[in-house]
């Protein structure tokens, strides 16, 4: 995106506002734009139809079933400038900056990617950052955005891929915050804008099983999915008896149409040999088929909304918590309490009595023993 050259403002709020009420005749303000004086571009796409350029996409999936390997399979490809699974064209071999928390570099990632005929030499992982002691840390976003941009653009990285997301987000960052997720995403959209890498980061899915949207099945606050252009879907295929099947399939690309379901089959895994994908072709299954569900009416996406709520919202409190918290808490979002308690039942949430006065505990599935169910304890339900 070209943009004329802007005068900076005033960094004084107020005399900002003065700044601009003066008109400045004409002159382009920096942070504000006419849109005559921007030319348009076409998306431009690392993996076509699945994997933007300059933007953030995200991959859901439960442990177990390959993002890791999917992700290593990714990288050597674009390290070698090979062809895409779907059969576009591969672009010049190029940079990959990795980012992983879940896996050994030895004895797990470099044997994926040199599986995967990777380029090892361009293939880079961080690991740590100095922090304000001298002493290496974990990378932390949005805090080493700065540190992250210098090796993309000296290293000549186009793919950056993050695993899992939210073992990199800072400390002050509260993942099932919407608010929180913002401030902390847009600076990672707007420095894949900057530098032209794609950014990929891996979720693990939560645990919502009621929803039957796959865009709210994603662990943390939907504006994860609202911040990428692009979401994808790894699940088992739910008609491969052996379990070995699985599918890439597209939960919503904002960029531009969504291309085909792919499966996949992991191989290896073993000491001896390493896992890989082998990518099977184009498959039928829609990203909520895959979940085990189909969408019904469009009016079902606001009480998927609230299920994935409250399930977050419980897995952030150690898996139960005191039914009048919940309450109070999603009245500041807007949900009633007819909303939220139809919600529990379609979720599978467990409500049990813990002493006389103390009112009901709502409770994960599997969380605890105790009596419960629809009824709750025997005797008259008081919430």
């Amino acid at each position: 995106m070209t943009r004329v050259k802007a005068e900076s403002p005033p960094s004084d709020p107020a005399e900002y506002i003065k700044w601009l009420r003066a008109g400045r005749g004409g002159v382009p303000v920096a942070g504000l734009h006419r849109l005559s004086d921007i030319t348009s571009e076409k998306v431009s796409w690392l993996w076509p139809g699945r994997i933007p350029r300059r933007k953030l996409t995200v991959i859901d999936g439960d442990p177990g079933v390959g993002k890791s390997t999917v992700t290593c399979d990714l990288a050597a490809r674009v390290s070698t400038g090979r062809d895409w699974p779907d059969g576009h064209k591969g672009s010049r071999p190029a940079g990959v900056l990795m980012l992983t928390a879940e896996d050994g570099l030895a004895d797990t990632v470099r044997p994926r990617i040199e599986r995967a005929s990777g380029d090892l030499s361009r293939v880079l992982v961080l690991e740590t950052v100095p922090g304000a002691d001298g002493s290496p840390r974990p990378p932390s976003l949005p805090a080493d955005l700065d540190v992250i941009t210098a090796i993309i653009k000296s290293r000549g990285i186009k793919l950056v891929t993050i695993d899992v997301l939210n073992s990199y987000l800072g400390g002050t960052v509260d993942s099932y915050r919407d608010q929180d997720i913002r401030r902390a995403l847009h600076p990672l959209a707007r420095m894949a804008e900057q530098t032209g890498a794609a950014i990929v980061a891996l979720r693990h899915l939560n645990k919502a099983a009621a929803i039957s949207n796959a865009l709210y099945r994603g662990g943390g606050s939907i504006g994860i999915a609202g911040q990428a252009r692009a979401v994808h879907l790894c699940a088992p295929d739910p008609d491969d008896a052996s379990g070995k099947r699985a599918v890439f399939a597209p939960v919503k690309v904002n960029v531009g149409a969504k291309a085909a379901p792919l499966a996949y089959h992991i191989t290896g895994d073993t000491p001896d040999a390493p896992s890989y994908i082998e990518w099977l072709g184009s498959d039928p299954h829609s990203a909520s088929e895959l979940l085990g569900m189909t969408l019904d009416a469009e009016d079902r996406a606001d009480r998927d909304e609230v299920v994935w709520w409250l399930t977050d919202y419980l897995e952030a409190n150690g898996g139960e918590a005191p039914f009048h918290d919940i309450l109070s808490a999603s009245r500041k979002h807007g949900i009633a309490e007819r909303t939220l308690k139809r919600a529990r039942d379609r979720a599978g949430i467990r409500y049990v009595r813990k002493g006389w006065a103390s009112g009901t505990i709502w409770q994960l599935p599997g969380e605890s023993s105790g009596p419960s169910g629809p009824s709750g304890p025997s005797g008259p339900q008081s919430e």
